[in-house]
């Protein structure tokens, strides 16, 4: 029997739609993906596009993207 064939490297649409996809995109949580991951898949400027388009707002910290799934207003507390 022949197993179907899983592609190990998604496109580039692929992987953001399995990306703003996730179930805690739909609930206006978080999603987390590293900088080199995004760089190497679709590249920042597309990426930062995406994330604009969808009215969203990003952080980079520690090398990783944190995309908060939510148009409120954000305060940052330190």
């Amino acid at each position: 029997m022949d197993m179907p064939r899983i592609n190990a490297h998604p496109t580039r649409d692929q992987w953001l739609a399995q990306l703003f996809g996730a179930k805690a995109v739909a609930k206006g949580g978080v999603v987390r993906r590293s900088v080199r991951d995004v760089q190497r898949m679709i590249g920042r400027e597309a990426f930062l596009r995406e994330v604009r388009m969808r009215g969203f707002h990003l952080v980079e910290c520690g090398g990783q993207f944190i995309v908060i799934c939510n148009s409120g207003k954000v305060k940052l507390h330190v």
